[in-house]
């Protein structure tokens, strides 16, 4: 009658194992650190090192370990109140050329990363993480726009056949429009509003002048501000950060928090980076005098390629002032091997409009060359007048310029790039989204549980003594079977924290409320299987029946009631947001483990113990 079969003995023994495995990372703490990562062809190597150790000492700070770890070399430090000061000692020394960043890095056993081990991820309101502060550049997301407006102007002049001779902006957020002797200005004012209906214009001097109201520039910067919010979620999100808290403060700053990042300078260069693609003509004309000469055509700029001659300085090339597209209008972007020169690439869709334009000028251009600039602006840290001063420096350099040789629209493919790192990284920003406008990095700094340590700890004892009390009530209530229910709780709480380490779920301390909540409805099931096998003894069952029986019936009672409770977690994970989120996650995981160890493994102790006794007059129960 008492029976279990032998595969459930041997599936429940790699259950335990499996999850005393994955579980076990989660005892190993982190070491606060700065991790500094090479850029722009900088190196990782010996002389880096002993530049870092030296820095360090100079500074009074004696780290535990200074090594290559994963590419980049990693300070680890003794104490997090260090971690700051070790950052901003490295900055100045290291240059442009170098990410200094603050991170927590991993103590865990190599042999355990190699089995994909790791541990459990931690929300801001446990283990805290790293703050950036942001700041909106306004001023450029005004020259962007207003940039913008010079082009859109040029176009519908040129569509609408209006003669003028030159179109640039003005320092009052304006555009001025020099027409062409005999050039009719109404027919140009006409042009022009029906392309950009909000710009004021007035004639001064000759020039026709439209000009950006105030209203409107608010708007821009407001815009601005929102658009880069939303490219931060992108990108953070492609970045697979848990549970991130990014939101504005004031009127020109952006708060970004991320909860256990393991590679900070990764994140602080997606996050603040400004990098993206234009496509151009290649003008007509020797860039080489128009360098010399200072005589540019009137539609053309100068732009370097990233190749440099004999004396070391790289080679101008004239591109023309309009852009065919940006990345701005990217739908997607892969970072891909090309395959016909084996170089890194990445491969771009565009938008319906980008794509449109592209084919149109691809159409119209067979034959002749194409530029790809890469944007970038570049944070720089001076000391002047003993003062850290912050500014932005900003590279526009063109990547690849190549001959078009076929007609193509929204799907190409962008080469001439670096390396595979570079590729990946470009690919990511272009999908994220662009950022409206550059953002510069005020404040870094690792902070610590958003609800702080004294409540983080009362948190976790409170749903450690509700555990021992559970387990003491049915040690002292059940007895034999209490130990039973005992040994089945405890394996449920590894296999909880075991699948939400190997599936990367973040626990908040909601979450401890949930994982409290489906230790209590497993608590439950082992209520009503022992009190259905007191029920059957005092009903004069024999006791190997009662216990068969007990199961038996109980089961059906466990699935139906744990069932309701699954879906009311599933609801609440696929509605809510935040702290719901946490407290749902860890509800579902814990309800479908505390069925497992309810009803099978605590069923198998119970047949281990008694199945093989062959006068079993009573139970401890």
């Amino acid at each position: 009658m008492l029976e279990f079969p032998r595969w459930k003995y041997i599936l429940i023994l790699v259950v335990v194992l499996i999850s005393g495995l994955y579980a076990l990372p989660n005892i190993y703490p982190k070491d606060p650190s700065v991790q500094i990562t090479a850029s722009r062809g900088a190196a990782i190597d010996d002389a880096l090192r002993v530049k870092v150790e030296t820095t360090l000492k100079a500074a009074g700070i004696t780290p535990k370990s200074v090594a290559v770890e994963d590419g980049n070399l990693l300070a680890r430090l003794p104490a997090l109140d260090v971690q700051t000061k070790a950052a901003e000692a490295l900055r100045p020394v290291l240059g442009e050329n170098y990410v200094v960043a603050l991170n927590l890095a991993t103590t865990v056993p190599s042999w355990l990363e190699n089995l994909f081990a790791r541990p459990m991820l931690l929300g801001l309101d446990l283990q805290g993480g790293v703050h950036f502060l942001l700041q909106v550049d306004q001023k450029a997301a005004l020259d962007k726009r207003l940039d913008a407006y010079a082009d859109d102007v040029r176009v519908a002049l040129r569509e609408a056949h209006v003669g003028y001779e030159s179109v640039e902006r003005s320092g009052d957020n304006s555009v001025r429009v020099a027409l062409a002797p005999g050039a009719d200005v109404t027919k140009a004012r006409e042009a022009i509003a029906k392309t950009l209906p909000t710009l004021q214009m007035t004639v001064e001097g000759g020039a026709l002048i439209a000009r950006v109201p105030d209203t409107e520039l608010n708007q821009i910067v407001l815009n601005a501000i929102e658009q880069n919010v939303g490219t931060l979620r992108n990108r953070i999100n492609e970045l697979g950060v848990a549970e991130p808290i990014i939101q504005r403060q004031g009127t020109d700053r952006v708060v970004v928090q991320l909860p256990g990042v393991q590679d900070t300078a990764q994140a602080k260069r997606i996050i603040g980076a400004t990098a993206t693609l234009e496509y151009r003509a290649v003008a007509d004309g020797n860039a080489f005098d128009a360098v010399s000469t200072g005589k540019v055509p009137p539609d053309a700029r100068v732009f370097y390629r990233k190749e440099v001659g004999p004396d070391g300085k790289p080679f101008p090339i004239l591109l023309s002032k309009r852009v065919i597209a940006t990345g701005e209008q990217l739908v997607d972007a892969k970072s891909i091997i090309d395959p016909q020169s084996g170089t890194p690439a990445v491969s771009v869709t565009l938008n319906g409009p980008g794509g449109q334009r592209m084919f149109d000028f691809t159409s119209q251009n067979v034959g002749k060359q194409m530029a790809v600039v890469y944007i970038e602006r570049i944070p720089e840290v001076k000391i002047i007048d003993g003062k850290e001063v912050r500014t932005t420096r900003t590279v526009e350099q063109v990547i690849n310029a190549a001959t078009i040789q076929g007609v193509f629209g929204k799907n190409f493919q962008t080469t001439g790039l670096e390396s595979a790192q570079f590729a990946a990284d470009l690919a990511l920003q272009l999908r994220a989204g662009s950022l409206a406008a550059p953002m510069d990095f005020v404040e870094e700094r690792v902070v610590g549980p958003s609800l702080g340590k004294e409540n983080v700890e009362r948190g976790t004892t409170a749903v450690m003594y509700s555990f021992l009390f559970a387990l003491a009530f049915f040690l002292i209530y059940y007895r034999m079977f209490g130990l039973i229910t005992c040994l089945a709780l405890l394996l449920n709480l590894l296999m909880v924290i075991a699948v939400m380490s190997v599936f990367g779920a973040t626990m908040t301390l909601p979450g401890f409320a949930g994982l409290a909540l489906s230790v209590g409805m497993s608590v439950d099931a082992n209520v009503l299987i022992n009190e259905r096998i007191r029920e059957e003894l005092r009903a004069g069952v024999p006791p190997k029946t009662a216990i068969a029986t007990g199961y038996d019936k109980a089961s059906g009672t466990i699935f139906d009631s744990n069932m309701t409770a699954l879906l009311a977690g599933i609801a609440l994970f696929a509605f809510g947001t935040g702290p719901l989120k946490g407290f749902a996650i860890t509800m579902i995981v814990g309800i479908l483990t505390s069925v497992f160890t309810a009803v099978t493994v605590s069923r198998a102790l119970a047949t281990l113990l008694y199945g093989r006794r062959k006068k079993l007059k009573t139970l401890a129960i």
